[in-house]
């Protein structure tokens, strides 16, 4: 099983974004900070979990048929667009972060409070002023 948790933080003057991303398998805590394009915070938390994804895919490709990934976010328009498999506005994020979900054999999206994301906030956070 891997465990993923994302966030994202945008300075809201500026519109800079950056992502936190915490990956565990096995134990084994894997931290990554990335600066971000988008502009808005529901976009960055939306690239945020893709870039996630991404990485566990690219990392992890000979397991994906027998993976389970718990995911975890604090944003709940991520978390409920990717249960319903829908968002109005941000329909192709959705679409691109499926594309990845689907090569797993279970994905458990799971909303969670600010404070129980706590890592992966810090990690968006220090992005933020280590790039900007």
């Amino acid at each position: 099983m891997i465990k993923l948790y994302t966030d994202a933080a945008t300075m809201n003057l500026s519109g800079k974004s950056a992502a936190g991303i915490l990956i565990i398998k096995n134990g084994k805590q894997q931290q990554i900070k990335l600066p971000l394009e988008s502009k808005d915070n529901h976009l960055a938390e939306f690239e945020a979990c893709k870039l996630g994804f991404e990485l566990v895919y690219n990392q992890y490709t000979d397991e994906t048929s027998q993976e389970i990934i718990c995911y975890y976010t604090d944003s709940k328009i991520v978390y409920q667009s990717l249960e319903k498999n829908y968002a109005k506005h941000y329909q192709a994020q959705v679409d691109a972060i499926k594309k990845y979900q689907i090569s797993y054999q279970l994905v458990i999206n799971n909303w969670i409070s600010d404070k129980k994301n706590e890592g992966a906030h810090k990690l968006a956070q220090q992005a933020l002023h280590k790039f900007y």
